[in-house]
């Protein structure tokens, strides 16, 4: 078998020791032609296009992992495509998830990747030698001039990427095409008065053209960096928007936990394909779940030699504090965006100073190499 046109794909299937090798079949069925193999007649189809059972290792007394060769032709270079020959139809089984995905050189690359990666977000905001710093812009409900004024408290006290909350979109209180450019000129102020390079990261949404259309205001207005959720607005959405930009993504990971696809691979290796230059993902020890060992295979599967692919930036949050900036440090490594939101808000009349105890975290002496 020719392996450079083959994907092996990697379920986590609970079953029994008499019945998986039918269901790791059924798999391979529904994964890549969706039919009884007696249907298929035709010999290019039989060769070439019907996945295969490429092995099955027991992972606990009901549980295995199953690797499937699944022929890369079918998914057509495109993102949604690979997601859907990888997990489409199998994902409605409650008893799999999909584990991993190994691609066949060069595969990957056609998606082309991170276009900036960990080069150019340095490049972009100027920060080497340390992680960047990143808050956000919260909560819904404020007015464009509350962002604005927030924005503006960020870039004085040295803080590298101001992103939009996630949540925001074109809501009645501070709509896109108000709050955009207000908050951006905000920051082009403050930088211009402190020296900085803060960048900011509004939020795109909406379907694709308006998604696009948004992007290149933005840039016209001299937004530098965008964010988008992938799983919301479509992994097709982000792979078009890294080609059409022409600035660094952000990538949120709303509703990729309903997914029953691994994080690392979700967001570490496929996001990082479909061309998102920094991931955030939910750290451990925040308001969500996920353990320790996970967060660090997402942040490597992001960064590490990989296909040729430039790396991403990890960009652990949620929930995360001051407090936590030399354990995050410690794990993670200098090429990582730390985002801390909420924990800083709370200090209300106080959030210069909270913020300027954040940056001063991120900058102490001693660094981490």
């Amino acid at each position: 078998m020719d392996n450079s046109r083959w994907i092996d794909a990697t379920y986590r299937v609970r079953a029994s020791a008499d019945t998986i090798e039918a269901r790791a079949q059924a798999i391979a069925l529904e994964q890549s032609i969706e039919l009884p193999l007696a249907a298929v007649t035709d010999a290019r189809v039989l060769r070439d296009v019907v996945a295969r059972v490429a092995g099955i290792v027991a992972v606990a007394h009901d549980a295995f992992d199953v690797t499937i060769r699944l022929a890369a032709e079918t998914t057509g270079h495109e993102a949604g495509q690979l997601v859907n020959m990888l997990f489409g139809n199998t994902s409605m089984h409650d008893d799999v998830s999909l584990v991993d995905a190994e691609f066949p050189d060069g595969y990957a690359a056609r998606f082309g990747g991170p276009r900036f990666g960990v080069a150019g977000l340095r490049d972009i905001t100027g920060v080497h030698g340390r992680p960047l710093t990143c808050s956000a812009l919260k909560p819904q409900g404020l007015t464009t001039v509350q962002f604005a004024r927030l924005a503006d408290t960020f870039v004085r006290a040295g803080i590298d990427v101001i992103k939009d909350d996630h949540g925001l979109a074109d809501q009645s209180s501070a709509p896109f095409a108000e709050r955009v450019p207000a908050v951006q000129r905000a920051v082009d102020i403050a930088n211009r008065e402190t020296g900085s390079r803060c960048v900011y990261a509004p939020s795109l949404t909406g379907h694709y053209g308006e998604i696009r259309a948004r992007a290149l205001d933005a840039r016209d207005i001299g937004v530098r960096m965008l964010m988008i959720a992938p799983m919301v607005s479509g992994v097709a959405s982000l792979a078009a928007l890294a080609r059409d930009a022409g600035l660094p993504i952000l990538a949120h990971p709303s509703m990729a936990g309903g997914a029953r696809i691994a994080t690392p691979l979700l967001l570490g290796k496929l996001f990082r394909v479909f061309g998102a230059d920094a991931i955030i993902f939910a750290n451990s020890g925040g308001r969500f779940g996920y353990p320790p060992r996970t967060c660090t295979d997402i942040a490597d599967a992001a960064r590490r030699p990989w296909h040729g692919l430039a790396p991403a930036m990890p960009v652990p949050a949620g929930g995360m504090t001051v407090e936590r900036v030399p354990e995050m440090r410690a794990r993670f490594g200098d090429d990582t965006m730390l985002l801390i939101g909420g924990s800083l808000l709370v200090a209300h009349d106080d959030l210069f100073a909270r913020c300027r105890a954040f940056v001063a975290a991120v900058a102490a002496e001693g660094e981490i190499r």
